[in-house]
Formats: structure tokens, sequence, C-alpha cells
């Protein structure tokens, strides 16, 4: 797909440019740049309260339709819109799982009162929503997941019995949409069920994991008969795969364009570094910098060859292999600031001995190509879904 701005597009960019960097000051100016990968537990109050600004000034879901509170924005316009908020150092959005993931899923799968329900919140910036999917034994084989939803009768509630892992800010989220088996004797990917569940009720513990960079933005979440309610699952039960996995496909779509511009934020970065210090100078250093630049660039016009996907969220081939080539890109991307840094990276700044920034970059990139499914996952999946090539041998029933 090759993108092509009209001059109404070029009003919408000077419009949401103008709105930004009159926003972006005053009680908002500290979170500029702020709360991306391995940044998350910063500036979390002051975010939500972004969230609301943004909704304020109609700037939340605008892809979304306009009976539903969005702009009913183009592909264009949105591509603009998260270019722009990248460029103009928009921070990491709380509301993020419910404006692209969430509210799409229910708009494309979801009943006239789910949506009722849940998309106002969102738009406002008054909801937030955490992602159930992986568990200690199914991450990236997701199909193997073991929590259980069971409906009981007399209460006319599903009860959900099992444990999440992974769960990015699920202890600053109000929701979260778990894939759970709705029949036990189930297998693989049938037989599941996609439910919408609230955090705040007993039954519901959640638990930080301490990482690498000592921040803990994710969590485990145990689920002890927590309920929901007989309509608060997404489709049919046994539908919990075809809905899980278009909203796999809505995680790959527009939004990817702004994760590249954050990737730029971080390149742009490291070459100021090395300038001021002088690893410019290096001859190796001057080739992985522009071989960075050379892979932003491809990974977004593979982006736009995604753009015209369907509107179930179905994953193009060439959206398939998204994952496999952002997570190794920013992997290198860690390593590239560590070597320019030289013998800073190894040490903490005097004060509070927080990480820096590209400290912290390098750190949290070591886990890019393992969580969302791992690189070895991601190869199986091209291979068979993308290339059609012979599925490798599983069990019975899988």
């Amino acid at each position: 797909m090759e993108l092509t701005f009209t001059a109404a597009d070029e009003l919408f960019r000077q419009e949401i440019a103008q709105w930004l960097n009159e926003n972006l000051r005053d009680e908002f100016a500290e979170v500029r740049h702020r709360g991306g990968p391995g940044d998350e537990h910063r500036f979390v109050d002051e975010r939500k309260a972004w969230e609301r600004r943004l909704a304020e000034g109609r700037w939340t879901c605008i892809g979304w339709p306009e009976a539903w509170g969005g702009r009913g924005a183009s592909i264009e316009q949105q591509v603009i819109y998260h270019e722009e908020y990248a460029r103009a150092g928009g921070p990491g959005r709380m509301g993020h799982i419910g404006d692209t993931l969430t509210g799409p899923t229910l708009l494309a799968f979801g009943s006239e009162d789910q949506k009722a329900r849940y998309l106002p919140d969102i738009r406002s910036g008054q909801a937030f929503w955490s992602q159930g999917y992986s568990e200690p034994g199914a991450g990236s084989d997701l199909a193997a997941i073991r929590t259980r939803a069971d409906f009981d009768d007399s209460s006319r509630q599903w009860k959900i019995t099992g444990q999440k892992v992974w769960t990015s800010l699920a202890h600053e989220s109000d929701f979260v949409f778990v894939l759970a088996r709705v029949d036990r004797d189930s297998v693989g990917h049938r037989g599941l069920g996609f439910f919408l569940v609230a955090l705040d009720q007993p039954g519901v513990t959640i638990r930080p994991i301490n990482q690498l960079t000592g921040t803990a933005e994710f969590n485990e979440v145990y689920f002890d008969e927590a309920v929901c309610a007989a309509d608060d699952i997404v489709g049919a039960p046994g539908d919990g795969w075809k809905v899980a996995m278009g909203l796999l496909g809505f995680e790959r779509g527009v939004s990817t364009l702004g994760q590249q511009m954050l990737f730029q934020t971080e390149l742009d970065e490291i070459i100021r570094l090395a300038k001021l210090n002088g690893a410019s100078r290096d001859p190796e250093i001057r080739q992985r910098i522009a071989e960075a630049h050379i892979g932003l660039r491809t990974m977004r016009y593979n982006s736009m060859r995604t753009l015209s996907g369907g509107e179930d969220g179905s994953l193009s081939r060439e959206a398939m292999i998204y994952k496999l080539y952002w997570s190794s890109w920013h992997r290198n991307l860690g390593k590239l600031a560590m070597d320019v840094l030289g013998p800073d990276a190894e040490l903490l700044e005097e004060g509070p001995y927080e990480l820096t920034k590209l400290q912290s970059l390098f750190l949290f990139t070591r886990a890019d190509t393992i969580y969302g499914g791992t690189n070895q996952i991601q190869r199986n999946l091209i291979a068979e879904r993308a290339l059609g090539m012979p599925k490798e041998p599983r069990g019975q029933g899988k």
C-alpha cells in the first residue's frame, strides 16, 4: 500500500501537531517522551490524566466510528496521528490496550450491549485495560492455556479460575480481557472463550514481577472464581480463539507506525550521543547506525503493506513477519546503544541510582524476542501459516 496524503489530510496533520504543541506543556511537560518500553512505570497518574486531556480534544480512539465517539479517521489520518504523536514526544499511552485492542475487538465481534457498556469509558480515558493471554505454561504456545471459565446457572455468571502472567500494567488497570477454556475437556484452540473481567473484585490477585531493569510493570494475575456476567463473553462459547486472533491482527495494525516513531526517537538519541562522545568516528559504529536506519525504513514500508487488511483483524502474510522483524531490530538497537555509550554503559549515575534511558533500553530489549511469541515460534508461524509449509508434528488433539 502506498499512502498519499490529500490537502485535507495535511490540514489534519497541522491540527493534531498544533494541539499536541499546545497541550504537551505546563502540567504535562514532564511526561513528554516518557512511559515507553522500559519506562512504563513512570508518571502513571500523570499519563492517566493525559488520557483524559486527549479525550477532551477528541484525540482518543480516532479510528473508531463517529457513532462510538471516534473520528472515523481514514487509514491515512491514523498514520498521521501516530507519527505526529510520536514526533511531538507524546507519552506512552495508558489507554493503548483499550483504544487499539479492546475497542476494535468489541466493534468487530462484540454485542451492541457490550459496546454500549465498555466503549464510552475507554474513549473518555476513564477505564484502562490489560491483556490476559499468556500463562506460565502457555506463552508462545497460546493454545495450551489452562485457565478455565465455568458457567454458574444459579447466579448467571461465569466463574474464572487460573493464572495469567506478563500482564502489562494490570496493577494500574480496571479491566482485563481473558482467554479461558469453557470446555474442560477441550485441547488446543478449541473450546475457548474471550471474557471481559473487572480486576477490582474478590477472587483477583495481582502480583508484580520484578524485572532486570529493576521495575515491575508486568504482573502475575491469579483468578480464584473471579466472576463476570453471562453476557461478558465476546462471541459465543468456543469462539475465543477466533476473537483472540482477530485482536492480534489489530495489534499489528496502524499503531505499529507510532511504535516505529518511538524507535526513531531512540535511534536519534543514539546518533546524538555518538556525535557527542566521538563514537561516530568508529567506522563499525557508523555502519551499524546506517544499518539501523535502513532496517527502520524497511519496517515502515512493510507496515504500509499490512494496512489493507480486513476489518476483522485477520493477518495478511506481510503482517505475520512484523513481530520477528521489529523485535530482532530493537534488540540490536539496544546493543548498539551500549557500544556507543562505551565504558559508561556499565556505570550508574549518582543520586537515586536509576538506569539511564539507554541502559534501560538495552535491558528491556533483551525480552523483545521472547514476549508476544518467541522468535522461534514466530518462525514456525511464518512457515506454516504464511508460506503453507508442513506443520511440525504435534501431540494428539493439538
